[in-house]
């Protein structure tokens, strides 16, 4: 490794971990004086920003891998695609744009900033399925795929998640109940 090179942990509060922390908080250090993105200027929010969506495909890919492992016929959109009649394309459509009658949002939130804006995009969502529903058009079965401590501290918003999707909300640790539980099972020929 380049001696160079600055590993994001190996600071003055977060070198010796948990211990690190206490004796900073011990000998009441600043806040402010331990925000080394501030001091350093964008590198280490640089690197967050390029592996974010990394990370993001993590959950992604674990719902692509259900689906393709049932045969279930998917579109996976892609970044800032744009799908007509959805103002924001959602991560996947089921079976197809044309006929959409699944659609799932995912997201993994490290902040309560992006979670935030995740539920916003889900609401909108489900507006637009109830919009749909009293035109007496087609609509669609929508679920979330979520995870990270950013949703887990918007608890009023993880209740209008909820009720948006009407319980069909997943997680990591859960999502071997996303076929069975919603109305994928329906895309799935032999389903027991």
């Amino acid at each position: 490794m380049s001696s160079d090179l600055i590993h994001r942990l190996d600071k003055v509060d977060t070198s010796e971990g948990l211990i690190s922390v206490r004796q900073m908080a011990t000998l009441h250090v600043p806040y402010s004086a331990v925000l080394y993105e501030r001091l350093l200027g964008r590198p280490f929010a640089g690197h967050r920003d390029a592996i974010s969506e990394l990370i993001g495909n993590v959950l992604e890919s674990a719902i692509e891998n259900r689906l393709i492992s049932y045969q279930i016929t998917h579109r996976k959109t892609g970044r800032a695609e744009r799908i007509a009649g959805f103002p924001q394309a959602p991560d996947f459509i089921i079976p197809t744009e044309f006929f959409p009658e699944v659609v799932i949002e995912a997201k993994i939130a490290g902040d309560d900033g992006t979670a935030r804006d995740k539920v916003t995009r889900i609401l909108h969502l489900a507006e637009m399925r109830d919009q749909r529903i009293r035109e007496n058009r087609p609509s669609f079965e929508l679920i979330a795929c979520v995870d990270g401590r950013g949703f887990g501290v918007r608890r009023e918003d993880m209740r209008k998640m909820l009720r948006a999707t009407k319980g069909k909300v997943f997680t990591l640790s859960n999502l071997d109940a996303l076929i069975p539980n919603t109305k994928l099972k329906k895309f799935i020929s032999n389903f027991q």
